[in-house]
């Protein structure tokens, strides 16, 4: 196992604290994949999902040769993240239009997000490096997990966040934990600037998606996918993009799976963005091999409020890898696809429900097929963002669940009960 640049590939000692390269391109971790036997590593995490109470209990340490494998075992910690659901829900396939659907519902972390499965590892390898202080720039989901893997280590957070667009409940929940917040006036993306320029003066251990251990732990997720699935992989795995970390992840970790033997072929990506934060789809969309940020990134999705996307690089190359597409939605059409999730009894934050919207719209564009079979990763709990529920369009009383009579002391009647059940007087 080895550090190197994923542009120039000048090589770093793994116990090296670095995060990019003088030639600007980020850090990434090269697994020893050589010695490694398919079927072996089937038997390993198959029995591992029995443990209890072990390291290996964890959905993402339950991989740990595939992700850490010279850290010891004593110096990881766990929440027993990962073990998600992966659901199908008819509802919400028949409105993304393909023939099967899978929902894997990260929501179900120890913090509420996918953030955990990278955030594990990337605290574990800190930790062993003697680092007690982290640190990350946040629009919400990033701060609470760090929070939560350092309050639980007996460590300190020190999170950055904008004063403007990140979602109250995420930022109580960092709160909640004990961490430091700096509120800022700017932008994720200016938070990213000033923590990489500072860390290190600062004895901070900088946990956003630069550092290349939150890339192996989010990996863990495709693997979860691929152990569930049989290892055998649907056609489309369809995700957010909003730093485009889970997706240089999910393309890193479904490369080494194949180079393994583990599968068999790679499902084609696609990942969505929300219109008003979407420089990563445009440049696509226009054929450039250069991003070109967005100055003011606008959507009521908070999690996907990014306009600088720091892995724009390494997602690029994913989506050459998988023959993977990109796609932008509005704010209107996350909204709809998150009432589907929602009321199908899964729920999601905004960010998570564009991934079943950009579904939805690549299958009325006829860019997937309705045969196909695809999973959609839900990134975020629907608490997350309380504030987006006012987003919901307005529909008449009683199908939003609500009855209101118009008169009565204890606003209950008779009449407006045998309402709700279409019961008669």
């Amino acid at each position: 196992m080895k550090m190197t640049c994923s542009e120039c590939g000048i090589e770093y000692p793994v116990s090296s604290v670095a995060y990019c390269c003088p030639c600007g391109g980020l850090m990434q971790i090269v697994q020893e994949l050589g010695g490694l036997d398919a079927d072996r590593l089937k038997r390993i995490f198959d029995d591992r999902l029995s443990e209890r109470g072990t390291l290996h209990a964890s959905g993402v340490w339950r991989y740990k040769e595939l992700i850490h494998p010279q850290l010891s075992s004593e110096q990881a910690i766990t929440r027993y993240e990962g073990n998600t659901g992966l659901y199908e829900a008819e509802s919400v396939r028949a409105f993304a239009g393909v023939d099967r659907l899978w929902l894997k519902a990260q929501s179900e972390n120890p913090s509420g997000s996918f953030k955990d499965n990278g955030m594990v590892v990337a605290v574990s390898q800190g930790l062993s490096l003697g680092y007690k202080r982290f640190a990350c720039s946040s629009t919400g989901n990033t701060s609470a997990s760090l929070a939560m893997y350092a309050a639980w280590s007996g460590s300190e957070a020190y999170v950055f966040v904008p004063e403007q667009g990140v979602a109250a409940g995420k930022i109580g929940q960092t709160l909640a934990y004990g961490a430091r917040m700096i509120r800022f006036a700017g932008t994720y993306d200016d938070g990213i600037a000033f923590l990489q320029r500072h860390a290190g003066e600062l004895s901070l251990y900088l946990c956003n998606s630069v550092n290349p251990w939150r890339i192996e732990g989010q990996k863990s997720i495709g693997f979860e996918i691929a152990h569930r699935l049989g290892w055998k992989l649907p056609d489309w795995v369809v995700l957010p993009g909003g730093a485009l970390s889970n997706v240089a992840a999910l393309g890193k970790g479904l490369r080494e799976l194949l180079a393994i033997g583990l599968i068999d072929k790679l499902p084609r990506i696609a990942v969505v963005q929300a219109e008003g934060s979407s420089p990563f789809h445009r440049m696509m969309a226009a054929g450039s091999d250069m991003l070109t940020p967005e100055a003011n990134p606008r959507t009521r999705a908070s999690a996907l409020r990014i306009g600088d996307p720091p892995s724009w690089k390494k997602a690029m190359v994913v989506l050459q890898e998988t023959s993977g597409v990109t796609v932008s939605v509005t704010d209107e059409e996350i909204f709809a696809a998150k009432r589907v999730v929602d009321r199908s009894g899964i729920g999601c934050e905004p960010a998570s429900a564009a991934s079943v919207a950009g579904l939805r719209k690549l299958r009325e564009e006829g860019t997937i097929d309705r045969l196909c079979t695809a999973v959609c990763i839900l990134t975020g709990h629907m608490l997350k963002d309380q504030e987006s529920l006012d987003m919901y369009p307005h529909e008449p009383d009683g199908a939003s669940g609500q009855s209101r009579p118009s008169k009565g002391a204890e606003g209950l009647y008779p009449d407006a009960i045998r309402a709700m059940f279409g019961a008669q007087g």
